[in-house]
Formats: C-alpha cells, sequence, structure tokens
C-alpha cells in the first residue's frame, strides 16, 4: 500500500508542475518555489544538525567490531575498535566514501531443519555505492548551469563528463551515471518490495525518496534524450536565480517547456522534503556519536557533566539525627558525644527541672 501511496504523491507533484505551466504560472515555478525550496531545506538541514549537536554524548559509545586496544601483546583493531581520534578519522572516511560496515553485510536464511545459515551479501554494498556516487556525478554536472563560462571551476566538470559519457553511445551522449542510478534505485525499491523481512519493516517514509529520485531522474533523462528543451532558455533561468536577479520575462520563462518545469518542480519537492527525511544521515552520519568517537574507556576516564551534584547523608549524620530513639530501643552508637542542642530548641530552666 505505501508504495502506491508514494507513486501517487510523485505523480501529484508532477501533475502540480505540469498544471502550473498550462495556467502560466511559469514565474511561480521558475523563481518562488526553487527560492522558498532552498530556505527551507538550508535552515531545516542547520537545524537538525544543530539539534542533534545539542544531544549530549557524556560516555563513549562507539559500535566496535574488534579487539580494543590494550596489552602490547595482544592484537588490537583499530578500525573497528579506534583507541584515538586519528583512527576515528579513518574510520570516519571508509564510511563515508566507501561504505565500510555496509560491505561487512550479512544475510540470513532459514532453511529446513529448521536451519539458520548466514552469508556475506555485498549486493546492497554494491548498489548503494553505485547509486551516492552516481548521484554525486549528477550533481557535479548540473553545476555548468550555474556557473558563467569562464568560471575556472569548469575544467573539473569537463572531466567528469569526459568520464561520464566516455563511452559515446548516442548523440546526444549518453552518460552512464543517468542510467546506472536508475538501475540502483531499482534494486533498492525491488529489495523492499520483494525481500519479505526488509517489506514488513518497510514504511511510507522508505518508499517515498526513492520513488521521488526516480520521478527526478526520469525527467532529466527524458528532457535530455527525448523531449527537448531550450538549454539557452534553462541556462538563462539558472543564472538568474544564483545571481539573484531572476528572469521575470514571460516569453523567456515560457520559452524552457513544460518538462524542464515538472522536472525542477520535482527537485524543489525533493529539496523541501530531504531535511525531515531519513535522507538526513548525509549529515547525521558526521555526528553519530557511534562512529565519531574513539573507543578509550580504560585508558581514560570520562566524568558526566551533567549528572548533579549528589547529596550524602553520612551514617554520622543519620545518628545525630536518630540519636535519642537509639538510646531508647538500645542500639550501639559509634559516637556517644551529646548532640548539642539547636538554637530552635529552647532550653529547660532550672525551675522546669526540679
Amino acid at each position: 500500500m505505501a508504495v502506491f501511496i508514494s507513486v501517487l504523491v510523485v505523480l501529484a507533484l508532477g501533475c502540480m508542475g505540469y498544471l502550473g505551466t498550462l495556467f502560466d504560472q511559469h514565474n511561480i515555478l521558475g523563481n518562488i518555489v526553487p527560492y522558498a525550496a532552498v530556505v527551507i531545506f538550508v535552515l531545516g538541514f542547520a537545524y537538525r544538525i544543530l539539534n542533534w549537536a545539542r544531544s549530549p554524548v557524556p560516555f563513549r559509545i562507539p559500535t566496535t567490531g574488534g579487539q580494543q586496544k590494550s596489552h602490547d601483546w595482544i592484537k588490537s583493531n583499530p578500525l573497528d575498535n579506534p583507541p584515538n581520534a586519528g583512527w576515528t578519522v579513518v574510520r570516519m572516511a571508509l564510511e563515508v566514501l566507501a561504505f565500510r560496515s555496509l560491505f561487512r553485510n550479512t544475510s540470513m536464511k532459514l532453511h529446513p531443519g529448521p536451519r539458520v545459515s548466514y552469508a556475506s551479501a555485498k549486493w546492497l554494498w554494491l548498489f548503494a555505492i553505485l547509486f551516492h556516487y552516481c548521484f554525486l556525478v549528477i550533481f557535479i554536472r548540473h553545476f555548468r548551469f550555474f556557473l558563467g563560462t569562464s568560471d575556472p571551476v569548469l575544467w573539473l566538470i569537463d572531466k567528469v563528463e569526459f568520464l561520464d559519457g566516455i563511452m559515446q553511445i548516442g548523440v546526444p551522449r549518453l552518460f552512464m551515471s543517468g542510467v546506472l542510478i536508475l538501475v540502483a534505485v531499482g534494486f533498492l525499491l525491488g529489495r523492499r518490495i520483494f525481500d519479505d523481512k526488509v517489506r514488513y519493516i518497510s514504511q511510507l517514509a522508505d518508499y517515498f525518496p526513492l520513488m521521488l529520485i526516480i520521478g527526478v531522474v526520469g525527467t532529466g533523462i527524458w528532457m535530455r534524450y527525448f523531449g527537448k528543451t531550450d538549454i539557452t532558455a534553462v541556462k538563462t533561468l539558472t543564472m538568474g536565480l544564483v545571481t539573484l536577479s531572476p528572469v521575470s520575462d514571460p516569453v523567456a520563462l515560457k520559452s524552457v517547456g513544460s518538462i524542464f518545469y515538472i522536472h525542477l518542480f520535482l527537485v524543489c519537492s525533493l529539496l523541501i522534503y530531504f531535511p525531515f527525511s531519513k535522507l538526513m544521515h548525509m549529515g547525521g552520519v558526521f555526528l553519530s556519536p557511534t562512529r565519531n568517537m574513539p573507543n578509550d574507556n580504560r585508558a581514560k576516564h570520562h566524568d558526566n557533566p551533567w549528572n548533579p551534584e549528589p547529596a550524602f547523608h553520612t551514617y554520622a549524620e543519620y545518628e545525630d539525627d536518630f540519636r535519642e530513639n537509639m538510646i531508647e530501643v538500645g542500639l550501639p552508637l559509634d559516637n556517644d558525644a551529646p548532640v548539642e542542642a539547636t538554637p530552635d530548641a529552647p532550653e529547660e530552666t532550672q525551675e522546669e527541672q526540679v
């Protein structure tokens, strides 16, 4: 059910972009919506990061998968159990750039008997890293629309485009990243649909981002290879957004084409949804205490700065509080000295004593 809801929502977003062009709302689609999406994305991203940064983490709680450093004659595993900040940085770099923990993923199968078996599962790692790096390549390629013709960064974009289209298939040249990202997203989506264990724990928040990304990539591929659009007009529109001088000419806005506005509206929807979704693991991975801390609990003493100062009540104070009662029942006292009279208790006069 969640799959069909995700498909319907993405189709509805695409229809909203198309209807905006039919009702001549090009200024809203081309200028107002992108600015609003960027503002929501930046503020939402910053809020989530600051909220995580304020969360107290008083103790070292890294996830470990190897021997901790102790005696010299015991071999340790500094990558899976980093003893200091240096090894923690190396571990984080491998996690972010190579998905090291996902590479060690295993799958469980239940056989007749019953008998449980575990095996290495590298397919999830392969398609996950393929998806993320293809997304990065597409992101870099799109910077061409936001830079001037003499910008020195363009040489990097040219190199990325050359490697991405090195196969030289078709006209215009086929970029491999566009095809491979669809394959990767298809695998991730199919895994959630056809794997019983994964489907059982999957929710709408797991399907919708994948469907939205398919919509963004699909409209981009259609716009490049099938439904042609005016690249010069697109460049003018994007440069106007970057330089904070949006295009206001209705003729120039209409010349871009409906497919571009559908694509742009889906991209803006992804930006708005990003800070409030599971996609925020892009920023959250750097603030995860299970990854960004060394495991030096044995080497260093760590105090919890958030614990309040404890209020102790010693046994001597206990005796002073209940001295008379303890004497009446014959309990032994560690300190037989009488307690001095408190200022609030009136002293007995000689007449009262007589």
